[in-house]
């Protein structure tokens, strides 16, 4: 995909949210330790250095969300990093249910907040959580998360 390609896609997918700009993709892109993950539905951005890892974003076109994609898009992630970083990292509006649904049904959990972080075109700016999953570094990638829940 092109910058502006991902920029489209980008601002269909965050109608609510100020989109990235096809320059601020290709600024990524030509960033070191940055990758691109693509399908044709979508696409993640992340970030590998020094042993943590950060998804800057998880972008699937509205016309397909919600059919496993983005689930795709990070599983392939955490196993392109798997034996490179000992944490991994995710950003996303408290508002947005269905990424932090996503999220931490992968194993991420909240971290910390940042309050009044993603502003909104016509509402009030939304909270952005903080979410993080420790990787076992050296280690292989396993999808499934273990079920810490009891009773």
């Amino acid at each position: 995909m092109t910058p502006d390609q991902l920029a489209a896609l980008h601002k269909a997918a965050f109608s609510v949210d100020r989109s990235w700009q096809a320059a601020e993709f290709a600024d990524l892109l030509s960033a070191p330790h940055v990758t691109l993950y693509q399908q044709e539905t979508g696409f993640a951005l992340a970030r590998l250095v020094a042993g943590e890892a950060e998804l800057l974003t998880l972008v699937v076109d509205p016309t397909h969300q919600n059919a496993g994609h983005g689930r795709a898009l990070m599983d392939q992630w955490l196993k392109d990093i798997a034996g490179q970083a000992e944490t991994a990292f995710v950003e996303v509006a408290s508002d947005n249910a269905a990424a932090l649904h996503l999220y931490q049904s992968m194993g991420f959990e909240i971290i910390a907040t940042r309050s009044a972080y993603y502003l909104r075109k016509d509402a009030a700016a939304a909270d952005a959580l903080i979410l993080r999953r420790d990787l076992t570094l050296g280690q292989g990638y396993d999808s499934t998360v273990p079920n810490t829940e009891s009773g």
